[in-house]
């Protein structure tokens, strides 16, 4: 006499299912790969301003700021779009920018940038 042991049933990832974990996976790569630039270019564009706050007039601030754009080379903001101020004795200068990426068709993703010398 024969004896059937029961089957276990498989466990795991069907084909369709590694392919739409593919896909979501590689539509996450592409956006990120469009988002790092500008996340860089702020950090420059951070940098620049923190470099121009030791100004101490607007002019020399925003030239400070303008040939600091010049050697990081990013165009998203020039120095006359810097909010500078004054906090006591020392030179504050803030900016603010969007920056739209294109994903498809209609979509766009918009990232929305501000950030202020320290």
């Amino acid at each position: 006499m024969k004896q059937h042991l029961p089957r276990k049933r498989q466990s795991g990832l069907s084909f369709l299912g590694l392919m739409f974990v593919m896909v979501v996976l590689a539509g996450g790569g592409v956006l990120a790969a469009q988002v790092f630039p500008t996340f860089i270019e702020y950090q420059a564009i951070l940098k620049a301003t923190n470099k121009a706050a030791a100004g101490n007039t607007v002019p020399e601030v925003r030239s400070i700021f303008d040939k600091q754009a010049e050697i990081d080379d990013f165009k998203a903001i020039s120095g006359k779009d810097l909010d500078i101020t004054k906090n006591g004795d020392k030179v504050v200068a803030s900016f603010a920018y969007n920056k739209e990426i294109h994903m498809f068709g209609p979509a766009f993703l918009l990232l929305k940038y501000s950030g202020r010398s320290k």
